[in-house]
């Protein structure tokens, strides 16, 4: 009997070791990191308590971070999710030739992260860009997208987009696949339209998936990184330099660990504080 109680356990541990070593020990190391400072000798620190955080609650470079990495989320997560689940809705329509749409819609995909900024860098090159020749030929002028602080963060927006929309498209379309027709049928016989069996039978059947993609997005999005490092490095002008990015200046630049990792710990209490309101706010419904 008791055999076969730890036989669930066994399964899980590779799972529950892998959370412990690549999740909880990080976290909890950047935690102890976060209260020392690094010092002349390598590989001795200085615990100075919370004096850290203090110092980055009064630096100007430390709030244009966390302005522009709320303002890249309140944008990109609503964006994304909207397109997402347009897109989840078409790709589950019984259309002649959606097989192959479904599978060009994957492309973004496939494409690793570095290899999509590249591509994207090159075409919006500044001077001999694609995207600039379309749109000189159609009459309009050059633009500086990533070169220009005004636009670098929208263009980085628009490239993760690219980039995420058909990937959380694939769960809402799972989630839209998992409706019963039974209750399309039941609603149509009771005489609801198509915007009243969307508004009583697809939201709130598609509710705990829209939960799931929400949080995993933003979770995402709040930890995004290599796009600004590749294509910008946080420029111009500190217009895309998010929180990821800063701590990874302060540790990699300025080998100030003690800081990185405080920036790192405020922003997942204060992704954990974002998660909670999504849940409180998206609970499906028993």
């Amino acid at each position: 009997m008791l055999r076969n109680k730890l036989v669930p356990y066994v399964f899980l541990f590779p799972a529950i070791l892998g959370l412990l070593v690549f999740k909880l020990y990080p976290i909890t190391d950047a935690l102890i990191q976060s209260f020392y400072a690094p010092t002349f000798l390598a590989d001795v620190k200085q615990f100075i308590g919370l004096r850290n955080y203090m110092e980055l609650l009064t630096d100007s470079v430390f709030w244009n971070s966390v302005k522009v990495t709320l303002l890249l989320n309140i944008v990109i997560n609503p964006l994304q999710i909207a397109l997402a689940f347009l897109l989840a809705l078409l790709l589950n329509r019984k259309l002649k030739g959606i097989g192959i749409f479904r599978g060009i819609h994957i492309v973004p995909i496939s494409v690793s992260v570095p290899i999509a900024c590249i591509l994207w860098a090159i075409m919006l090159n500044p001077e001999q860009g694609l995207v600039n020749t379309i749109l000189v030929w159609i009459g309009f002028d050059p633009q500086p997208f990533l070169a220009s602080k005004n636009q670098a963060l929208w263009t980085i927006i628009l490239i993760a987009t690219w980039k995420g929309v058909g990937y959380w498209s694939i769960f809402l379309l799972a989630g839209l696949q998992e409706i019963s027709p039974s209750l399309y049928e039941s609603a149509s016989i009771d005489g609801a339209g198509k915007a009243q069996q969307f508004r009583n039978v697809t939201f709130p059947m598609l509710k705990r998936t829209l939960t799931f993609v929400t949080v995993a997005d933003t979770v995402a999005n709040f930890l995004l990184f290599a796009p600004m490092y590749i294509l910008t490095r946080g420029g111009p002008e500190n217009s895309t330099n998010v929180l990821m990015n800063e701590s990874f200046n302060l540790a990699f630049v300025y080998s100030d660990m003690g800081k990185a990792s405080a920036i790192i710990i405020l922003l997942l209490l204060m992704l954990a504080v974002i998660i909670l309101l999504q849940f409180k706010f998206l609970k499906a419904e028993h």
